[in-house]
């Protein structure tokens, strides 16, 4: 594809007229090409240089070490090559997943509140490797959401309000080489959240988007019937997003166009296998866990979603047979999930 549209995001939002100009200009690029970059600065590749190397040593471990890291409470930890499935068809993507990092000692994990608990780090160093990154990943994603409102004539807080105290997570993927049969990474799908924050190694060949096309109708994935999973899976009209040293590449998820009734369109992308192992990092900056989403302006319940309600069910659909999902099950958690979704549009 042509060059993206690489930006320089300020270090402050407060909605300067430059600002909702540079906010415009990012908005432009989603509507062209679905994705955009923005930079990295120097004191940030630092900290993306040790989570790659901390996630290539934690990938290097035999299997039955990596696979002791799994949580039976929480989606986090160790997901084999296969384990994951887009439209029916396997994965070929290792993932160590991230998810809110809640301690045991927490109420909501002593009340059984579906997804809650603590990560299953290996060790300490890739816990520090990680947060950091993650840290660093969700200062840009709050300042990309304030100039993103402020470019679609909004209040500076219109998403932001949403991410306080957000279910942020990751996905670090490590990608095998392709073989002479197989070549598939991860199928055609959309990401259910937010926003999208990507990085990935110097690798390419991989990573493909579908930009905007007019009259193209965008599925959304927690409805079964309109998944986007495996839609136009082998259509010409995807484009491949090469590597740039020094950006993320940022791009909207279901959430946000749901959220913008549609102004703003999800992202489909896949991965394709490359002639050597790739590692990527897909980090998500969500809305809190009890966040009621609904597009602006209206306040009907049945166009709205409960956020914790929404990535439990997608999670257990791409899941159906890890521990965490027979837990919720058994235990009867969605029960839990239904009380919390009712109490909270009460509140609303």
């Amino acid at each position: 594809m042509n060059s993206l549209k690489t930006f320089d995001i300020p270090k402050i939002v407060t909605g300067t007229s430059q600002d909702v100009q540079l906010g415009n200009k990012m908005i432009e690029s989603w509507k062209r090409d679905g994705i955009y970059q923005v930079a990295v600065e120097p004191a940030q590749e630092t900290v993306n240089a040790n989570a790659y190397a901390a996630s290539k040593r934690f990938f290097d471990l035999p299997l039955t070490e990596k696979s002791k890291h799994i949580s039976d409470l929480t989606y986090s930890g160790y997901v084999a090559s296969g384990e994951e499935v887009t439209d029916g068809v396997q994965d070929g993507s290792e993932i160590f997943t991230v998810t809110k990092d809640v301690p045991s000692v927490d109420a909501r994990v002593g009340e059984n509140w579906p997804c809650h608990g603590p990560v299953p780090w290996p060790d300490q160093q890739y816990r520090r490797a990680i947060n950091a990154y993650m840290t660093q990943s969700g200062h840009i994603g709050h300042r990309i959401l304030q100039l993103t409102a402020l470019g679609l004539g909004q209040d500076i807080s219109a998403f932001t309000r949403l991410t306080d105290d957000g279910w942020h997570h990751m996905r670090v993927l490590r990608f095998p080489a392709a073989s002479a049969t197989n070549d598939r990474g991860i199928g055609a799908h959309t990401d259910y959240g937010l926003l999208v924050i990507a990085t990935q190694d110097d690798v390419g060949q991989a990573l493909y988007v579908r930009p905007p096309i007019e009259g193209e109708r965008r599925n959304r994935n927690w409805l079964a019937e309109e998944s986007a999973a495996g839609v136009y899976e082998d259509d010409s009209k995807w484009t491949y997003v090469k590597p740039v040293p020094r950006t993320f590449t940022v791009f909207p998820g279901d959430v946000f166009q749901l959220i913008t009734g549609g102004e703003l369109l999800s992202t489909p992308h896949k991965v394709k296998l490359a002639d050597r192992p790739r590692y990527a990092f897909a980090y998500f900056h969500e809305p809190n866990f009890q966040a009621v989403v609904r597009p602006a302006l209206s306040t009907d319940n049945a166009e709205s979603l409960h956020y914790g309600s929404h990535f439990t069910s997608m999670f257990m659909r791409c899941y159906p047979d890890r521990a965490t999902t027979q837990r919720i099950n058994t235990e009867g958690r969605l029960s839990i999930l239904d009380k919390l979704r009712e109490e909270t549009f009460a509140a609303f």
